[in-house]
């Protein structure tokens, strides 16, 4: 279970493609918390490796709930996810969080600034999955912590930063300093501060806000796919346009934020180049490791068009579809089919969207639309 990869578009991509697979696959999760007390982070042949951040099991029950999967026990479900999120176990120290709004690098010496943002998307799933169950003093509290990104953005930079447990801004500040599990002193995991400053999936409204709007964060956005990197390298850290990293996962979603904050047909560009450039078919096609799936998850689901950047919401932002016509077949019997008109190297633009024929103007495709069947056509330019 590489869940801190799969969380983001393999296990949505389930919840489309084998849905008859997701109940099973939770209560694998579950039986992991029996045993071990908390949910899977990184499970390597049944056992706990530890190896990343995040409780990310959390959104695929999450996801999972919100979508009307119910072959599990939803109380323990819940039990497990507000469990996990309460009591500290490895790379969770909720005391810790809980005081300072925040993982302070002094305290927490290894990938501070990641875990905290890592963690405040599951904090947001938590609360999702409370205010379905009635639980309104949970979803008051997880909303909150959910919140807790906005500590880390540093005005001055327009950078997520390491912060002390005075408050204090980590100095010097090196934003291209890649850092990884195994480096002590380093705030991020497997990235740097260019990449995981966007690692908010749960509130892009909010993120945009801290840069003070749109154009500001559309031009930070656009210095992102240009600054080249200044010092070592990573090697999981590939797939480099600019200091976007498609060969890692934090950074599958950000194509898709240009979408959300006005501009489409960036998107739509940048997933042409990434196609075009860090997907060969060869035998060392893929630019990072598949990681279980979610490297060829983003292209599949990128292939048709759409995106999950906050996976739990069960909605799919647009893009651009990169085959003339794909076909889904569903549960039921049922078929979803993606047209692509005028679809060529010259027309990669989308220039209107029609669902079962009727023009549709959303930014999103919703997970009920997708799964009920129907003709999704592009018209490209």
């Amino acid at each position: 279970l590489s869940l801190w990869d799969t969380y983001r578009a393999t296990h949505p991509l389930y919840t489309i493609l084998s849905p008859e697979r997701v109940d099973g696959m939770i209560q694998s999760m579950l039986e992991h918390y029996r045993t071990m007390g908390y949910l899977p982070i990184w499970a390597l042949w049944g056992k706990e490796a530890h190896c990343m951040i995040g409780n990310h099991a959390i959104p695929v029950i999450v996801d999972a709930y919100l979508k009307g999967f119910r072959g599990f026990d939803v109380e323990e479900a819940y039990a497990a996810i507000r469990g996990s999120s309460t009591v500290s176990h490895q790379h969770s120290d909720w005391e810790v969080y809980d005081r300072y709004g925040y993982y302070p690098f002094d305290i927490i010496p290894k990938e501070s600034v990641s875990r905290t943002l890592e963690s405040t998307y599951d904090d947001y799933c938590v609360a999702r999955m409370a205010k379905s169950l009635g639980k309104e003093k949970d979803y008051a509290y997880f909303s909150r912590r959910a919140s807790y990104y906005k500590n880390l953005l540093d005005p001055s930079t327009t950078m997520m930063r390491g912060k002390d447990s005075k408050g204090k801004w980590r100095t010097p500040f090196n934003t291209f300093l890649l850092s990884h599990a195994a480096t002590s002193g380093g705030d991020y995991t497997e990235g740097n501060a260019w990449q995981y400053t966007w690692h908010v999936q749960h509130d892009v409204p909010g993120l945009i806000q801290l840069f003070g709007g749109e154009e500001p964060f559309l031009n930070k956005l656009d210095s992102l796919f240009t600054v080249k990197l200044e010092g070592e390298s990573l090697a999981d850290v590939t797939g480099l346009i600019g200091q976007y990293a498609h060969g890692n996962e934090p950074s599958h979603h950000v194509t898709y934020l240009y979408a959300l904050a006005g501009r489409p047909e960036r998107t739509q560009e940048l997933v042409r180049e990434i196609f075009d450039t860090q997907y060969k078919n060869k035998p060392d096609g893929l630019c990072g490791n598949d990681d279980c799936g979610q490297m060829s998850a983003w292209y599949m689901l990128s292939a048709m068009g759409f995106y999950p950047v906050d996976p739990v919401s069960a909605e799919y932002v647009f893009g651009a579809p990169q085959l003339p016509k794909m076909t889904l077949h569903l549960a039921d019997g049922k078929t979803f089919t993606i047209i692509a008109e005028n679809l060529s190297k010259e027309h990669k633009y989308v220039d209107s969207i029609t669902l079962n024929g009727e023009p549709y103007t959303k930014k999103t495709i919703s997970h009920e639309d997708i799964v009920k069947g129907g003709t999704l056509i592009y018209k490209m330019k």
